[in-house]
């Protein structure tokens, strides 16, 4: 997958590239319009050239014409300077033409450069003609003389123009690349300063996202900076609805935990009035099981239905009541707790009330003690071995290990088991979640022991995770080792 360019990267080369394109722009204007200077004042200098050649030229005696001239005859004009080309043409044939060098000395030119020089004719605009090796291009022109059929050609080169245009791209190119190398420095350093607010913008949503907002009391107290949320600017204008965002999310929150907070004392004083009718309804169906009384079989049966219910729903009292107080933030009895003795404990508990399992047990060769609440934790234990032995069939082997580490402490329950469903994992840890296939509902649990596990593990400042796979399930308490009181 290609990356794609940053909001920064995407500006400074958006800067550069206008930059570039500028300066080409005008790197080439101002070239081709140097050039155009140059050689109109070039031609202006051969115009006047021409003129005072041909003046010179008309004005010597006796001259007759009317044949060839000798070759090198116009180059003793006066008014000429070094690289000035001349020549004659006579009945429109060049007749000779020469080059001055820098002593005044004339230079003849070959067949193949008085070619080239042919095709000026009399009376045009100076024209580029290029006489090819040393002599390069010249700028030409031919006038007619007061002889008949006879005109005079005058050129001047252009490598004085051409030197003067190469230096100017030169310099041009060099500055351009300086500039724009120094333009793209500044305006990372322009674009960074002008996404500073932008950044703190991001940050602010950074530091919102990692807020725990799915559970419990949510201060949702980040706010984007009030220099950040000017609706003047268009990054003001991204804060100032970020700011209002966060007020409508800091509301719901608010409600959320309200109505949660209605609903756990709701099932807190439900769960302790119920306590009581329960203890009765027990105690009362108890009594009458054991009175003296001859009662037939079925209401022996019935009575006996309606005391293990109540022992049932005693039960489930007791884990809604104590979910409530956990929820509300109640704290943890402190103590010393012998983690090693906890778990050989729930083993051999296990082990009684589920002997078609096969129970093993692993320890570290010291003891491991942790700072919490044992009846609490020892619940954590027989809740995750019940779980192993509930949902999980005869002859599975179920291992309670205990691991130590550097200052956590990890529990861990493991079984052969089925597994769990995949779709189930992620959610075996809520309330009122209970496995179906291979983890049925046949012993009619409430879904309330993992939520428990939970819940106490994260009291004890820990955490609960779960990994399953056919064959393999793993449930791990991960418990930090702290101070022992």
């Amino acid at each position: 997958m290609t990356r794609r360019l940053t909001l920064r990267r995407r500006l400074v080369f958006g800067i550069v590239a206008l930059l570039a394109l500028v300066t080409v722009l005008i790197g080439v204007f101002s070239v081709f319009a140097l050039q155009g200077f140059l050689v109109g004042r070039l031609d202006a200098q051969l115009t006047a050239a021409t003129g005072r050649s041909q003046e010179a030229f008309e004005g010597r005696p006796n001259d007759d014409f009317g044949g060839r001239p000798p070759a090198g005859e116009v180059l003793a004009l006066p008014g000429q300077g070094a690289g000035t080309l001349a020549g004659l043409v006579a009945s429109n044939q060049l007749t000779t033409a020469a080059v001055l060098d820098q002593s005044g000395v004339p230079i003849s030119l070959d067949a193949t450069q008085l070619a080239s020089l042919g095709t000026v004719q009399p009376g045009a605009a100076p024209v580029t003609v290029d006489l090819g090796g040393t002599l390069g291009q010249y700028r030409v022109i031919m006038q007619k003389t007061s002889a008949s059929g006879v005109s005079l050609l005058i050129g001047l080169p252009l490598s004085e123009v051409q030197a003067i245009v190469l230096r100017l791209t030169l310099l041009i190119a060099v500055i351009g690349i300086l500039g724009v190398a120094a333009a793209a420095i500044a305006g990372a350093v322009v674009v960074r300063l002008a996404l500073r607010p932008l950044e703190r913008v991001a940050s602010t949503a950074t530091r919102v996202a990692e807020l725990p907002l799915d559970r419990g009391e949510v201060a949702l107290a980040e706010r984007v900076p009030a220099q950040d949320a000017d609706p003047g600017t268009e990054v003001g204008q991204v804060g100032a609805a970020l700011n209002t965002l966060l007020e409508h999310v800091a509301s719901a929150l608010t409600a959320r935990q309200a109505s949660e907070n209605k609903v756990r004392t709701f099932v807190a004083d439900a769960s302790h009035e119920l306590r009581t009718p329960l203890a009765s309804i027990r105690g009362y169906a108890e009594l009458t099981r054991r009175g003296r009384h001859e009662l037939p079989d079925d209401v022996v049966h019935a009575i006996g239905r309606v005391e293990s219910e109540s022992v049932r729903m005693t039960a489930l009292v007791e884990d809604l009541l104590l979910l409530a107080r956990l929820d509300e933030g109640a704290a943890i009895e402190g103590g010393t707790v012998d983690l090693t003795r906890l778990v050989i404990d729930a083993l051999s508990d296990a082990r009684a009330a589920g002997p078609d399992h096969v129970w093993q047990l692993e320890l570290p060769d010291e003891a491991v003690q942790v700072h919490g609440d044992q009846p609490r934790l020892h619940q954590v234990v027989a809740n995750l071995l019940a779980n192993a032995r509930t949902h999980t069939p005869a002859g599975t082997v179920v291992t309670a290990a205990l691991i130590r580490g550097d200052g956590w402490v990890t529990i861990e329950v493991r079984d052969t088991g089925p597994g769990i469903d995949p779709a189930l994992t992620p959610t075996i840890f809520e309330r009122f979640v209970r496995g179906d296939g291979s983890r049925s509902r046949a012993a009619g649990s409430t879904g309330l022991g993992l939520a428990i596990v939970t819940a106490v593990v994260e009291a004890h400042g820990g955490r609960a995770e779960v990994e399953s796979a056919p064959g393999s399930t793993v449930f791990r308490i991960i418990l930090p080792i702290g101070e022992i009181a």
